[in-house]
């Protein structure tokens, strides 16, 4: 009854979130049930361990979540974001059509644009791109995807992204750890990626299939349309890589900086003054980013000017981190149950090549595939396991970085599953159904999976990180 309850609940949260039933409303529905089929009572699971855990999670994390959401609104509505999105897809042109969206992608969200704000701000230059290409529109979502949900999302090192920055609350790292071997691994994405999708434009085209005639949420493209100019657009992304670089590895932060707050005995207090350098280094970066976004475009903003703008990346991101928040306090209630913990000795029984590698990578894409989401997964994993992963490494001599890339790698691996809130933006925002281009999506999260076990084994080979 006790795994009976966890496989049931598991399958009613995918299929509401895949209906498009908020999370934030059926997670702890879902939670609950799996919890009184556990025998555990019902009221203490919700606000002692379910809101518990949610909570710690908000603590940690809104103010990259709140900082990042205005960033990404604020380049959004200067057009900004579509500035460098429009320059990069119309240099490479037609016969590269698919590189140059992937490059847009990446470009947007290396430089710490949400992957929400890039699928908006690339889809209509990339949609009108396809149509003149000839190129069927269905390969579109794939190629949105590969440019922005994986080697700029966690692979490549100094990733203002979430999933590459909660690893460093566990493990004291920074978000440059194991640099060699994700740029290596990055590199290997993008080329499996663009080889598999010109390979299916090939197809396409010996079939004799084009665009297509859609109807649904085709954009219009007008040249008159005042953008700046991609030189200028740039620079708030530079800003932020810059930035969040030269706070990590040159800013002296001061060790005792914790101390009056941990006298204080403030719950959720970080153990150490390492475990928050990179949050704080983002802050500081985010908000530099969004300050001169604000200067260089503030003559292009929409009715309402400043304040809707603000407001409206503010209100954005409540939503996103309840949804994660939401994810996270349903799978540690999921975790404490009976069930799981066999599920927990066995992933941790999982000792190939001596090291615990891959053990944490079939951990962190499980639960990633699990809750649908990168960073609400890894937060479970991490939370369950890093202890233990990070005694293990140090037992054997290994560097926490390298626990830092393989966490960040693999929860971005399975959280692309049917029922993961990015895909389902993503088709809807491009017009198309699950039917129509998921399978291109799959192949990308295949591509993402099979790559953490690349890694793993190039790093046992070498040691290289």
């Amino acid at each position: 009854m006790e795994v009976f309850g966890i496989i049931l609940s598991l399958f009613l949260l995918m299929f509401f979130a895949y209906r498009g039933y908020s999370v934030i409303l059926f997670a702890p529905v879902f939670a609950l049930l799996a919890a009184a089929l556990s025998g555990l009572s019902v009221m203490p699971a919700y606000t002692e361990l379910f809101m518990a855990k949610g909570v710690t999670y908000i603590k940690s994390f809104f103010p990259v979540f709140l900082l990042g959401a205005v960033f990404g609104k604020v380049m959004e509505e200067t057009g900004l974001a579509k500035g460098i999105a429009q320059y990069i897809i119309k240099s490479l042109g037609q016969e590269r059509a698919i590189l140059a969206v992937v490059l847009a992608g990446a470009v947007l969200t290396y430089g710490g644009v949400s992957l929400f704000v890039v699928v908006f701000a690339v889809y209509p230059f990339a949609s009108a791109l396809f149509r003149e290409a000839n190129i069927p529109k269905r390969l579109l979502p794939g190629t949105i995807a590969l440019g922005a949900f994986t080697a700029t999302m966690d692979c490549l090192p100094g990733t203002p992204q979430i999933q590459n920055l909660i690893p460093t609350n566990f493990f004291g790292t920074n978000i440059y750890a194991a640099p060699t071997l994700g740029i290596i691994s990055g590199f290997a994405i993008f080329t499996l990626g663009i080889m598999w999708l010109e390979r299916r434009r090939k197809a396409a085209k010996a079939a004799g299939e084009g665009y297509g005639n859609h109807t649904l949420n085709e954009p219009e493209i007008r040249n008159d349309v005042d953008l700046p100019s991609w030189q200028i657009a740039i620079l708030p992304l530079l800003t932020v890589l810059v930035v969040n670089f030269a706070m990590i590895r040159f800013f002296n932060w001061d060790p005792s900086l914790l101390a009056p707050f941990t006298a204080m005995k403030l719950p959720l207090i970080a153990a150490s003054i390492k475990n928050v350098i990179s949050i704080w280094a983002l802050i500081v970066a985010l908000l530099c980013g969004i300050i001169l976004a604000v200067v260089l475009g503030f003559k292009r903003l929409p009715a309402g000017g400043l304040a809707k703008t603000l407001n409206a990346g503010a209100l954005g991101s409540l939503l996103a981190i309840m949804n994660t928040a939401s994810e996270v306090g349903y799978g540690n209630v999921i975790a404490s149950l009976p069930g799981f913990k066999a599920i927990s000795a066995a992933l941790m029984g999982i000792k190939v090549g001596g090291s615990p590698l891959v053990s944490e990578a079939i951990t962190v894409n499980v639960l990633a595939g699990i809750t649908g989401s990168a960073s609400g997964g890894m937060s479970i994993a991490l939370d369950l396991m890093a202890k233990d992963w990070l005694a293990w490494a140090n037992a054997i001599g290994m560097s926490p970085d390298i626990l830092h890339r393989v966490a960040s790698m693999a929860s971005g691996g399975m959280d692309t599953l049917p029922h993961n809130g990015a895909v389902i933006t993503l088709l809807a925002v491009c017009g198309l159904t699950h039917r129509d281009s998921y399978g291109d999506i799959f192949v990308m999260t295949i591509i993402k999976t099979a790559m953490v076990f690349v890694a793993i084994t190039i790093h046992s080979l070498t040691g290289i990180l």
